[in-house]
């Protein structure tokens, strides 16, 4: 009988068997591991990306259930050749600057990272076919300021709509807007997304894919089409997918179409100090004040009244306060 372990197997270090003293106390250093990016995950393997060539990867047993997302940043350690058939461990997974997160629901309890390292939320919405979903887009950007993210909102298919009608819902609150058609000039986008990383989120055919083809020529993203009974789009994505952007001006995040964005992890504190001047204004709340509508002695009231807020930018922030809470539908 052979043993499970050999002496060159980094586990037989690291995991010893049940009801059994460690066979060392030395631990592994990964001195040879390597630094790379996830790209893209699919059913517990992972692509990484390591000195411009792509690596099949899988998760080493220490890491337990950590989760590994696109946009980790993870030391590599094996065949890192990126040969057919070749396979690499990730032993590490270094601190995440930024985690955007949703849960299932609102109730749900479970947080459930979509992608790490992010810097910038692009929030992609038709103006029409399908219908906008303002509660969806405040969930998002709701979802971007607790990340500590720069939001954007893309507005597609302006051919269809005129986008002032939207955009005088966010306008207040000094959110950067996008607007783009099929076939149309993509420089603003560009511009916007040069040297960042950005996350597209959005429902299903809003065009994040057809975006996405024509920033990145050879992603080849599957382009869906909306139901004329439902109003909906049909998932193309099914995964999120890393892609650089052309002359490496940055790299952009391609996420499946969501119907749902749980906010239960988000808390108010948290969201109010994405908007700094308003925050300075809450000092001289209560207690447990959330600074929502119906609270009373709130300095987001006060403020209001004695002129020193403005009130559209307060009722636009406590928009985005009721959306941790209000159905989606």
């Amino acid at each position: 009988m052979t043993n499970r372990y050999s002496d060159q197997d980094i586990e037989h270090y690291d995991r010893p068997r049940r009801r059994t003293r460690p066979r060392t106390k030395e631990r592994p250093t990964y001195d040879d591991a390597v630094d790379g990016v996830v790209v893209t995950v699919d059913r517990g393997r992972y692509t990484l990306l390591l000195d411009g060539h792509k690596v099949m990867a899988m998760k080493a047993r220490p890491l337990g259930r950590k989760g590994v997302v696109v946009g980790d940043r993870v030391r590599v350690v094996g065949d890192t050749s990126g040969d057919d058939g070749a396979l690499a461990r990730i032993v590490e997974v270094r601190e995440r600057v930024t985690t955007l997160r949703r849960t299932a629901d609102d109730d749900d309890p479970v947080e459930r990272v979509i992608v790490s390292n992010a810097e910038q939320l692009v929030v992609v919405t038709a103006l029409a076919d399908p219908e906008p979903q303002p509660r969806l887009i405040d969930r998002a950007l709701v979802a971007a300021y607790d990340a500590g993210m720069k939001p954007l909102l893309c507005l597609t298919k302006a051919d269809l709509a005129d986008p002032e009608t939207l955009l005088v819902t966010y306008r207040s609150l000094g959110v950067p807007w996008v607007v783009t058609q099929r076939g149309g000039d993509l420089s603003e986008l560009r511009e916007r997304l040069s040297g960042r990383i950005s996350v597209m989120v959005g429902s299903s055919g809003v065009g994040k894919s057809t975006l996405v083809n024509a920033l990145v020529p050879d992603a080849m993203r599957d382009v869906g089409i909306v139901n004329a009974v439902t109003g909906r789009g049909r998932h193309t994505s099914t995964s999120a997918f890393m892609l650089a952007l052309p002359d490496e001006e940055g790299w952009i995040i391609d996420t499946p179409g969501i119907r749902s964005f749980g906010l239960a992890h988000v808390q108010p504190e948290h969201l109010i100090e994405a908007f700094p001047d308003l925050d300075e204004m809450t000092e001289d709340c209560p207690r447990g004040c959330t600074h929502g509508s119906d609270e009373p002695e709130c300095g987001l009231d006060v403020a209001v009244t004695n002129g020193e807020a403005d009130p559209v930018r307060v009722a636009s922030f406590r928009r985005l306060l009721a959306a941790r809470s209000e159905p989606l539908y």
